[in-house]
């Protein structure tokens, strides 16, 4: 895996829950902005999702196992959409939450994905 983008895709989803956490301290719901911070972030995680499958085909192996390594990616790309549209059925601070908690999740989740890979 590349560290760099393992790196990149941590630090923005920690900005991302940073940015919605404040929002729902403010008692406010998720807005246009934070989608558009949520697509940004995904659009990083389905990169890390494409170029782990391509290395996977290549004969590059992680060090528990393609299965797991897999979920995983899958698990870290669906992570901030799953939150977003929730949110989008709560319009209140929570949804907010519910996006930042999301984004912590993705953060963890790739700590789990550079392990996973033999980091």
């Amino acid at each position: 895996m590349l560290d760099a983008l393992t790196v990149a895709v941590s630090v923005a989803a920690l900005a991302l829950a940073a940015w919605c956490g404040f929002a729902a301290f403010r008692d406010q719901p998720t807005k246009d902005w934070h989608f558009i911070g949520m697509a940004v972030v995904t659009l990083l995680a389905l990169v890390q999702l494409v170029i782990g499958v391509v290395q996977l085909a290549r004969g590059e192996k992680a060090d528990e196992g393609a299965t797991i390594f897999i979920a995983y990616l899958i698990g870290a790309f669906a992570a901030v959409p799953a939150a977003g549209f929730l949110s989008l059925a709560e319009r209140t601070r929570w949804g907010s939450a519910t996006v930042a908690a999301g984004a912590v999740v993705l953060a963890v989740l790739e700590v789990r994905l550079h392990d996973i890979w033999g980091g």
